[in-house]
């Protein structure tokens, strides 16, 4: 599943149980609304701190990856070296042989 999907997944949920506690709620309108909008203050902060772990999730990788693409240019560029050295010894001991 996607992301995208997990999240409208949540939302649903979210939305779903808010709902059920809506109807099934023997208590005043007054304290059903405060304890709604304290429960929107956590799912607030909870997202924020799951997109502050995502962001440095994506930074650590993106990191990496920068790490292990300059490890294989340079790896790279060493293979092109010695393949290009073989070829002109190869050149060279043709033309000796002309």
């Amino acid at each position: 599943m996607s992301a995208k999907g997990i999240w409208i997944a949540f939302g649903l949920g979210v939305a779903a149980g808010a709902a059920v506690a809506l109807l099934y709620a023997p208590q005043p309108g007054v304290k059903t609304r405060r304890q709604l909008r304290r429960n929107f203050d956590d799912g607030v902060d909870y997202l924020e701190d799951a997109a502050s772990y995502l962001k440095e999730q994506a930074e650590s990788l993106s990191k990496e990856a920068q790490k292990t693409f300059k490890r294989t240019r340079g790896q790279v560029a060493d293979a092109v070296d010695k393949a290009s050295e073989a070829v002109s010894g190869a050149v060279k001991g043709v033309q000796s042989m002309m």
